[in-house]
């Protein structure tokens, strides 16, 4: 079977002792390709660096995250502006928004995601957007924008309704390691829905599967993840990977 983790941070330094063995079991556990999303102007170079070590397994996506969207972000997303003019990406991501923690830079963050949305479109690469506390917001900027971008809602967990109208922008959602968590009815969405807009995704290190919860997340853990959706929907492992796999394919369809 073949798994294809389409958002992972796995140039974070909690890999630095063992990034190479982990890498190994990704392959070992039938991972064929990472996609890793930029975060912030410091975390571009080390990204990059993990491509070249990688053999290619990891490719990357540049974006500016909605946490690192302040005061200052213009000067961040020049940068970010620049690399996508001198190296390859494979997407625009991290991006989108963010009102877990507060909401001090909604509007920046408002005008940020808009603008790399604006870049996916005219670079025509797929988006990966983080939503987090924020999804109905993220879905009424693009709906108003109607800019027919492809891409992903990362770490997808909300409501039916939510998932109809991604589905109705065009885009995908990400499936993680919260489908695997106590009274996480994802299953329910993926029904409703139908297998062609998900993908598959970890967001290592971060959000562990169940039974591997509240410790360092890895690619490897997509088999934990795709366990768990074959069960709920009654459909075989090999049916569901091969069928997020091409999915992934279509919209990150420059990695191949």
């Amino acid at each position: 079977m073949e798994l294809i983790d389409t958002h992972a941070h796995l140039y974070d330094k909690v890999y630095d002792s063992d990034r190479s063995e982990m890498l190994i079991r990704a392959k070992d556990a039938g991972v064929s390709l990472i996609l890793i999303p930029n975060v912030d102007v410091d975390t571009i170079e080390i990204m990059l660096k993990l491509e070249i070590e990688s053999g290619g397994l990891c490719k990357p996506m540049m974006g500016i995250h909605p946490c690192s969207i302040h005061s200052d972000y213009k000067s961040k997303l020049e940068i970010a502006g620049k690399w996508l003019e001198k190296h390859t990406f494979y997407g625009i991501g991290e991006i989108g928004l963010d009102f877990f923690w507060d909401k001090t830079f909604k509007k920046e963050q408002e005008d940020a995601f808009i603008e790399q949305c604006k870049w996916a479109k005219t670079l025509n690469l797929p988006v990966s957007i983080h939503s987090r506390n924020a999804t109905d917001e993220a879905i009424y900027l693009l709906e108003r924008e109607n800019l027919g971008i492809d891409g992903v809602f990362h770490c997808f967990s909300g409501s039916v309704e939510q998932a109809r109208r991604i589905r109705d922008l065009g885009l995908s959602m990400g499936i993680g390691g919260v489908s695997t968590y106590k009274n996480v009815k994802i299953g329910e969405v993926i029904e409703d829905i139908g297998l062609d807009h998900f993908v598959f995704e970890t967001d290592a290190p971060y959000l562990s599967p169940v039974p591997k919860r509240g410790k360092r997340n890895e690619s490897a853990y997509l088999t934990f993840i795709l366990e768990k959706i074959s069960d709920d929907l009654k459909v075989s492992a090999v049916a569901i990977s091969e069928a997020f796999s091409n999915n992934s394919k279509r919209i990150f369809n420059n990695c191949f």
